[in-house]
C-alpha cells in the first residue's frame, strides 16, 4: 500500500504547532500566573497563540489510529497474519507508556528524582494502542460506532462526584477525569490526558482508515464533506449551548471576545464540542492538501514521518532553552526553583509573546536537519526493529 502524504503533512503541521505552546508554556513572561485562554486576563493574540495549538493532541491522536489501521491493512495484504500487526499494536502501545513515564517525563522536569510524573498524550496513544490491539479484532465499522459512542456521551459522566477513595480516585482519573494527586510531600502525579476520552478519537481515526483506502479524489471529497458536516455539527451545538461542553459560551464585552467565548472549549478532558472543531478542521485539511505537493508540504513531511523522535527532542530543546534564557537573564543554579511540578524556571525569568515566537521558529528550524536525518535512516535501516517504535 501506497504512503499517504497528507497524513504525514497533516501530522508535521501540528507537530510544528505544538512546539509552539510549550515554549510558551516555558518561557513566555506571565505564563507562570497567567491563563492564556482566561477571557478577563487574556489578550486576542495570547488566546489565539494557545487556542492554534487545541489542534495538535486530537489530530496526533486521531492519525495514529489512522496510522495503526493502514498498518494493519499493509500486514494483511502482504500476507502476513493480523494477529503479528495486533502484537505490534500492544507492544508499541507499552514502548509508549514507558516512554512517557521515563524519557519524556524526565524532559519535562529535568529532575533525576522524578518528584512529578505527568501523564499527557503519549500516556493517552499508548493506553489507546494497548485497548486498540483488542478493538481491532471487531469489524472496522464497530470499532468506528465505539469510537462515535465514547466521543459523543462521555461528557454524561461530568456529574458524577469525586470519589473519596483514594484509589478509586485514582482508577477514574486514569480513566475519565483529568485530576492531581499530591501523593506526598516529594511526589506528585498529574494525569492530564484521561484515558477513555481519548481512546474515542483513537478508535475515530482507526475507522476512518478504510475511507483513506479510496481512491485519491473520491477521499478528498468524503474528507470535505465529513469534515463540513462535523464543524456545522459543532456550531449548531456551541450555539444552542445545552450539551457538549461544561463551559458555555456567554457575551462578552465585544464581537471579538464574544467569538472567542465561542471557541473557547474544554480540552482537560476533551469535551465533544472540542473534539468536533478541532477533528473538523482537520478532515478539511487533509482534503485541502491532499494529493497537493510543494515545498511547504515537502518540509512539513520531514516532520511528520518521525513524530516520536521530534516530540522527544523538541522537549529537551524547549527546556533546555528555558535554562539558557534564565542563565541570560542573570539567574543562577541556586535560584532554579525544584520540587514537584516544577519546570526550573525562576518567577521573574521570561521573554515577551514576540519572543516565544522567535524562540519557537528556531527550534523548529534547529529540528528540520535532525528529523530529515533521521527519517532516512530509519528508511534506509528496516531491517533495525525497535526504529519502529520511535
Amino acid at each position: 500500500m501506497k504512503r499517504i502524504t497528507s497524513i504525514d503533512v497533516a501530522r508535521g503541521l501540528v507537530m510544528v504547532i505544538m512546539a509552539l505552546d510549550h515554549v510558551r508554556d516555558l518561557l513566555h513572561t506571565p505564563a507562570l500566573t497567567q491563563n492564556p485562554t482566561d477571557l478577563t486576563t487574556t489578550t486576542p493574540a495570547l488566546f489565539m497563540t494557545r487556542w492554534v495549538t487545541h489542534l495538535c493532541a486530537p489530530t496526533f491522536v486521531f492519525l495514529s489510529g489512522t496510522s495503526a489501521y493502514l498498518s494493519l491493512r499493509k500486514q494483511v495484504t502482504s500476507g502476513q497474519p493480523g494477529g503479528s500487526g495486533r502484537q505490534f499494536l500492544l507492544k508499541r502501545g507499552l514502548v509508549l507508556i514507558g516512554l512517557e513515564l521515563t524519557i519524556i517525563n524526565f524532559a519535562f522536569w529535568f529532575d533525576i528524582h522524578f518528584q512529578t510524573i505527568m501523564l499527557q498524550v503519549i500516556y493517552a496513544i499508548g493506553g489507546g494502542l494497548v485497548l486498540l490491539s483488542l478493538f481491532s479484532r471487531l469489524p472496522v465499522k464497530w470499532v468506528g460506532i465505539i469510537g462515535l459512542l465514547i466521543v459523543f456521551g462521555h461528557n454524561l459522566l461530568q456529574g458524577v462526584p469525586a470519589f473519596s477513595n483514594p484509589a478509586a480516585r485514582l482508577g477514574w482519573s486514569l480513566l475519565f477525569r483529568t485530576d492531581l494527586f499530591a501523593v506526598s510531600p516529594t511526589f506528585t502525579l498529574l494525569v492530564g490526558y484521561p484515558l477513555v476520552p481519548w481512546l474515542g478519537i483513537l478508535l475515530l481515526g482507526f475507522a476512518c482508515g478504510r475511507l483513506m483506502e479510496r481512491p485519491p479524489d473520491e477521499r478528498k471529497l468524503l474528507l470535505l464533506r465529513i469534515g463540513l458536516v462535523v464543524l456545522g455539527l459543532f456550531i449548531l451545538l456551541r450555539f444552542l449551548n445545552r450539551y457538549g461542553d461544561p463551559a458555555p459560551w456567554t457575551p462578552q464585552k465585544n464581537g471579538l471576545f464574544t467569538l472567542l467565548s465561542f471557541i473557547n472549549l474544554t480540552k482537560y478532558p476533551p469535551s465533544l464540542l472540542y473534539d468536533l472543531l478541532m477533528l473538523g478542521l482537520m478532515l478539511v485539511f487533509l482534503a485541502g492538501i491532499d494529493g497537493v505537493t510543494n515545498a511547504f508540504t515537502h518540509w512539513l513531511m520531514v516532520y511528520g514521518k518521525v513524530p516520536m523522535f521530534y516530540y522527544i527532542l523538541h522537549w529537551y530543546l524547549v527546556h533546555l532553552s528555558m535554562l539558557a534564557m534564565s542563565f541570560g537573564q542573570g539567574y543562577s543554579w541556586a535560584e532554579i526553583p525544584t520540587g514537584p511540578l516544577n519546570f526550573g524556571r525562576p518567577a521573574g525569568a521570561g521573554i515577551s509573546l514576540p519572543g516565544v515566537y522567535a524562540v519557537w521558529f528556531g527550534l523548529v528550524l534547529l529540528l528540520y536537519p535532525a528529523c530529515q536525518w533521521y527519517g532516512r535512516y530509519k528508511a534506509r535501516h528496516p531491517e533495525i526493529g525497535w526504529l519502529r517504535y520511535v
